[in-house]
């Protein structure tokens, strides 16, 4: 007897291991000599930091970002020991002794996280390497000036804590012509002069793709890894994701009907809809309703009414009707919808779609061609 296949999922994430691993190699190559890290806070973008930590190691990345002290363990995880994984938010309170039993390096961004870093490498007895962040005009993370200078004159504090890295954050990188950028850049080398021999980092994804004044020692991209261009006029990236969504339902309405919560859309003339099984709960912007769109076969579907949490409705007037039943898929991120179209509909940024992707999408993790663990890009 013939075992049915149930299909579980609403909808289907596609993440291109292989196009990742391409944007790490052209972000290296643009950026070299300067080393090359990688970003992977926030689970990798929401793309699978299980998945996606190991293919950047293969591609040769020694260096990972995240965010919390959380990610850091995971990231370990997933690629093994001789990597260095940099904590950018510093720690919470009481996290210090777990941080440095496990080896990871804190960014001190604050006058308590070097106090309480320092505290614990005296009462230890020996030296704990740390990263220090300056703010040089982003007002959100970092030492300022006058602290900088501080801890560059202390002695002690050189011995207690082995600086591997000194960074700052660029607010304005996705405008190159923005004078901020100079302005911070001109910071950080006053900075940096405090600290000779120690490495130093400026260039986040944009960054990369500003001039060489701004390469450092070691760039930190990230968004770019998954395919969203920092700028305009960034070419060469490759696509990462794909997003699709089953429908659930078609129906024919008459003229005047009306669609979805608070029956916003009124249907002009009797139009064919479909139900597609996807909403809010899964990242699917709920301002995109009436706005945004999916594709089938190089055609635009225009949602109609609002976007809810668990569906969406999106007019098929315009296909012929043995081209879509229920149960196929529609195209709601791919070649015909990039990430920055969704976000433009969306009036938000790329960033945030695609980290708000959600867990119930079911994820499928493709590697055109799997290569070597390649001898490493990066090194703190």
């Amino acid at each position: 007897m013939a075992t049915t296949v149930c299909p579980s999922y609403a909808s289907r994430l596609t993440v291109d291991l292989a196009a990742i691993r391409a944007n790490y190699r052209l972000i290296a190559d643009r950026v070299a000599p300067a080393a090359c890290a990688a970003v992977v806070k926030a689970n990798a973008y929401g793309l699978g930091v299980a998945q996606v930590a190991p293919a950047l190691y293969r591609e040769g990345c020694r260096t990972f970002f995240v965010a919390q002290l959380g990610e850091a363990i995971t990231v370990r995880a997933a690629i093994g020991p001789d990597a260095t994984i940099l904590i950018l938010n510093g720690l919470n309170p009481g996290c210090e002794a777990m941080c440095a039993e496990a080896g990871f390096v804190p960014v001190l961004n604050a006058a308590g996280q070097v106090a309480r870093w320092r505290d614990l490498a005296r009462t230890g007895g020996r030296p704990l390497p740390a990263a220090l962040q300056a703010d040089t005009g982003m007002s959100r993370l970092g030492l300022d000036a006058d602290a900088i200078v501080a801890l560059a004159q202390d002695r002690d504090f050189a011995a207690q804590v082995p600086l591997r890295l000194l960074m700052t954050h660029l607010a304005c990188a996705d405008a190159p012509g923005n004078p901020a950028n100079a302005d911070q850049l001109a910071r950080f080398d006053a900075v940096r002069a405090l600290f000779p021999g120690v490495p130093a980092s400026i260039a986040n994804s944009g960054g990369a793709f500003l001039s060489p004044d701004y390469r450092c020692d070691l760039a930190r991209p990230g968004v770019a890894l998954y395919g969203v261009a920092p700028a305009p006029d960034i070419d060469g990236l490759r696509p990462v994701v794909r997003l699709d969504a089953r429908i659930v339902q078609i129906r024919t309405v008459g003229a005047g009907a009306g669609v979805g919560y608070g029956l916003d859309y009124r249907a002009p003339a009797a139009r064919r809809l479909a139900t597609v099984g996807i909403g809010y709960a899964d990242g699917w912007p709920r301002r995109l309703g009436g706005v945004g769109a999916a594709w089938h076969d190089g055609q635009r579907l225009p949602i109609v009414g609002r976007v809810s949490m668990d569906s969406l409705t999106v007019d098929i007037s315009d296909v012929a009707p043995d081209r879509l039943n229920e149960g196929d898929f529609v195209e709601l991120i791919g070649p015909h919808q990039t990430l920055d179209d969704v976000a433009r509909d969306a009036g938000t940024i790329a960033y945030e779609i695609l980290t708000s992707l959600g867990p119930r999408h079911q994820r499928a993790y493709v590697d055109g061609a799997a290569t070597e663990t390649l001898p490493p890009r990066s090194s703190l």
